[in-house]
């Protein structure tokens, strides 16, 4: 027991030194200048250069397009082959795809194993495709088959697909080894996981960090940490630098022997090495914790989480959450780290998804996290984050809802907008009156009307005004763009105090620009018979129309009417009205 307990000292302590080490290694490696990091890059070259031929170039002219090949992207080959397999007797899969216009390769077959059909069609398969004429496994396909025997607990199996790789000179690398020793050590054979490994050594194979990685965590889970000591120093000894998946495995080992400290001590300084946990790990680390009681090592891992918007799985949550519970310990901060997961306290160890419930208001740290996006303008991942919430009852808040807007409109997003502007409707946030406007303008600059028309009526139902400027501007605009349907929704809508000679002018200049002149006269008429008096922008916009129409009469008659409205409006020193000064504003200059 003592020789155990030095054992598992000089590891911890070893580890912790290399972590250092590989921290100031790594400080060295970024003083290389990016010259020298461009050069290792330029000469990968997976084709050849050849040189520009002017022959080629005139070849590629008289290609016809019936003679282009266009073949279906492989993933689709791999699907359609896989659904064969998953839905067919063999005989009728076999069938179907050897009337398949494919060529076969290793590539292909390895694809379509790893999509892991049927055990036994996958071996029927993989034995058929040995069959077809100009088509070798290579050690690809061997050590993913090896791989599916060994994943479904076929050990004899997975060692008689090794011995024909032996048999038949088929490369073996550290992949192969890997595998074969991962499944035997699952299946209980820890000796043979042993030989295997000793095996590799022996003929040559350079074990890779994730074949040390593998090795080691079957040793540690087996309590031979000496072998595990010196296997990890031989790992650094041989230049290769831990990943995230070692450090893991380091840490879970210690969590698991009571050395949290330990444990935290390399949490940390593979960070300053620069290498951090990622989601995996930390879920793996929590389980682990639960398991061994070390509350302070899940808190520190659970703020780590917090600040790099990682999250636990949900079973990992449930086992955290009754352990701290249990423990007497806050669940704040497992809270705030799972912001998605909702706790209720009805039943002892009751956690239900907040997609579930009702009236959930999400945490600050999502405020932080949607307000830090809009900070940063990655409003793609906004909107990401509004479609996950549309069709949920969850709730951001007003503040930060109404900037969503805003920031779109800014950058010219109406789709972005409109998507905050939705989730608005349906959780009744209030939308100020400026806000309207602004993104009126943005549909009407981005030329999405239909939109238009919903946002001026909910502005109107929710006691919002246009205002008179506004309303004839709309008009204006949506006249220019050719959409006088638009324009006449829009004016109905208007009330009748804001129905007026610049409402009515804009609205009839709307039809003249869509050549409908027949319908403009009919609402100058109208705009008449209601005692609104033209103004000078209104004549403008009605012989404008008039020239372009080849309506020589009426042209007449509201040219000798411009001029009399001219003297008089000369002659009048009154104060001119609001309506007629916008009027005049929009359209004074459309006729010279």
């Amino acid at each position: 027991m003592v020789h155990f307990m030095r054992c598992s000292n000089s590891f911890s302590f070893l580890m912790s030194n290399y972590v250092v080490t590989s921290a100031i290694c790594k400080r060295i490696y970024q003083n290389i200048s990016s010259k020298c990091l461009h050069s290792s890059h330029q000469y990968k070259q997976e084709k050849p250069f050849s040189r520009f031929s002017r022959k080629l170039r005139k070849g590629t002219k008289g290609v016809k397009k019936e003679e282009v090949n266009l073949t279906p992207y492989t993933r689709d080959t791999v699907r359609n082959i896989y659904n064969i397999l998953r839905n067919c007797s063999w005989g009728s899969a076999q069938g179907h795809i050897e009337t398949l216009p494919i060529r076969w390769d290793s590539y292909l077959i390895n694809q379509v194993l790893k999509t892991h059909p049927p055990l036994e069609k996958a071996w029927l398969f993989f034995n058929w495709a040995s069959r077809l004429q100009n088509f070798k496994h290579d050690h690809y396909t061997y050590t993913t088959m090896l791989d599916i025997f060994g994943e479904a607990g076929r050990i004899s199996s997975m060692n008689y697909v090794f011995q024909q790789m032996k048999e038949k000179g088929i490369k073996i690398d550290a992949v192969t080894y890997t595998s074969l020793m991962h499944w035997r050590s699952n299946s209980g054979d820890v000796d043979g996981a042993i030989r295997v490994w000793e095996e590799m050594k022996a003929n040559g194979c350079y074990p890779t960090v994730v074949s040390y990685t593998a090795y080691i965590k079957i040793l540690l889970d087996n309590g031979r940490v000496r072998k595990a000591t010196d296997t990890y120093k031989e790992m650094l000894q041989s230049g290769l630098s831990p990943n995230c998946c070692t450090y893991t495995v380091l840490m879970e080992y210690l969590i698991g022997e009571d050395k949290g400290k330990e444990a935290l001590d390399i949490f940390h300084k593979m960070q300053d090495a620069g290498v951090y946990p990622d989601k995996a790990a930390c879920n793996i680390l929590i389980q682990k914790c639960c398991k061994s009681g070390e509350m302070l090592v899940m808190t520190q891992i659970l703020e780590y989480m917090k600040e790099k918007r990682l999250v636990l799985r949900y079973p990992v949550f449930v086992e955290a959450h009754e352990i701290l519970k249990s423990c007497s310990v806050s669940i704040t901060l497992l809270s705030q780290v799972n912001p998605h997961i909702e706790i209720e306290s009805v039943s002892k160890g009751e956690v239900v998804d907040v997609s579930t419930s009702c009236n959930v208001i999400l945490p600050s740290v999502d405020y932080e996290l949607v307000a830090n996006l809009l900070k940063e303008e990655k409003l793609i991942a906004v909107d990401h984050i509004l479609i996950g919430m549309k069709d949920k009852n969850i709730q951001l808040d007003s503040s930060i809802i109404l900037s969503i807007i805003e920031v779109n409109c800014k950058r010219n997003r109406p789709n972005g907008a409109l998507l905050a502007f939705d989730y608005c409707l349906k959780n009744g946030v209030k939308v100020e009156r400026n806000l309207y406007l602004t993104l009126i303008g943005v549909l009407i600059r981005s030329s999405i009307y239909s939109n238009l028309l919903e946002i001026v009526q909910d502005m109107y139902t929710k006691g919002h005004c246009l205002g008179l400027y506004h309303a004839t501007l709309i008009l204006y605009r949506l006249g220019k763009a050719g959409k006088p349907q638009y324009a006449r929704k829009v004016f109905n809508m208007l009330p009748e105090e804001l129905k007026c000679t610049a409402t009515y002018t804009a609205l009839v200049a709307a039809y003249f620009s869509a050549g409908s002149f027949g319908k403009g006269l009919k609402i100058y008429e109208t705009m008449r018979k209601k005692g609104f008096t033209p103004s000078l922008g209104t004549y403008n916009v009605l012989l404008s129309g008039l020239v372009k129409s080849d309506r020589v009469v009426e042209l007449d008659i509201y040219r000798r009417e411009k001029k009399i409205f001219e003297i008089s409006h000369h002659s009048h020193h009154g104060t001119i009205l609001e309506e007629e000064r916008i009027c005049d504003l929009l359209f004074g200059e459309l006729v010279s």
